[in-house]
């Protein structure tokens, strides 16, 4: 039997530019878009009256950004995710997806690719209601000490030695759940990316896990709105080089990076409240 599935439209890549007289704004988001509902006759027997064809949906991306303008990626994954499902009634659930690239002004119509981390949200509209996750991906964060690792388990193939003072650097991906849907999204995103970093560095960390939850707990200590953050934080591994060779003392001074393989923390910080919601979303 036919089991759960969507189709979409993946990547539409958009570039919006708001003219204010001389003065521009720019927009630059990759939207994709995945529908589920009443389609399984595509599947089973090739018949299409009910699939809407993605070329359409990557139409209406760029048309709703003529006609309506962009806003935060919240705003602008709501307003195409409600659409699909107000206006095709074999549509029964929206998925939209965009990720967000930041720009720094420089001048009136100048600007400058703003840092190296991308700013995601992801929408779902069904007839049961309205989710929002917003994110970021890519966030990399480093602090040369207030950092140990140590007490941990060994066994016959344990060779890692304890430390404890040592680099914790990271590419955070985090997202996180709204409660609802009446949120200042910008202000939301920039005090929650905020939280973490605030966490981050504040933190004197015995693990990345340790770490991990107090970045999830400072953004539901500081952000209402925020029902459940989950993070996924890659260890970054900076080894000492050995300089004795050379009659030289690393005392913590020389590193090589690391590249793979790499540790791997993955966790969610939920409020009480809002356990029994936060299975779905991490799918």
């Amino acid at each position: 039997m036919l089991g759960p599935n969507r189709y979409g439209k993946a990547e539409t890549r958009l570039v919006r530019v708001h003219r204010d007289g001389d003065t521009h704004g720019l927009v630059d988001f990759t939207v994709s878009v995945a529908l589920s509902g009443d389609l399984a006759a595509t599947h089973l027997t090739g018949d299409n009256a009910g699939v809407l064809p993605t070329d359409t949906m990557k139409n209406t991306v760029y048309a709703f950004a003529k006609k309506h303008g962009t806003g935060e990626p919240e705003e602008f994954a709501l307003l195409l995710a409600r659409h699909f499902v107000a206006s095709q009634p074999q549509v029964h659930g929206a998925k939209v997806s965009v990720e967000a690239i930041g720009w720094e002004r420089l001048g009136p119509h100048s600007f400058r690719r703003r840092g190296d981390h991308t700013r995601t949200a992801v929408v779902t509209v069904t007839g049961d209601g309205e989710q929002v996750v917003s994110g970021v991906t890519g966030l990399v964060l480093l602090n040369t000490t207030d950092s140990e690792f140590h007490g941990f388990v060994r066994d016959e193939y344990t060779t890692l030695p304890e430390a404890t003072d040592r680099i914790l650097a990271t590419a955070v991906d985090a997202r996180w759940r709204h409660s609802g849907v009446d949120v200042a999204w910008g202000e939301s995103f920039d005090a929650s990316l905020a939280a973490m970093t605030g966490a981050f560095v504040g933190t004197y960390s015995y693990s990345l896990q340790q770490t991990l939850y107090a970045m999830g707990r400072r953004v539901l200590q500081e952000r209402p709105e925020v029902a459940e953050v989950r993070l996924a934080l890659p260890n970054k591994h900076h080894y000492l080089v050995d300089l004795a060779p050379f009659g030289l003392v690393n005392e913590g001074e020389v590193f090589i990076a690391g590249d793979r393989p790499y540790g791997l923390i993955e966790g969610s910080v939920v409020r009480d409240d809002a356990v029994a919601a936060v299975a779905e979303w991490w799918l």
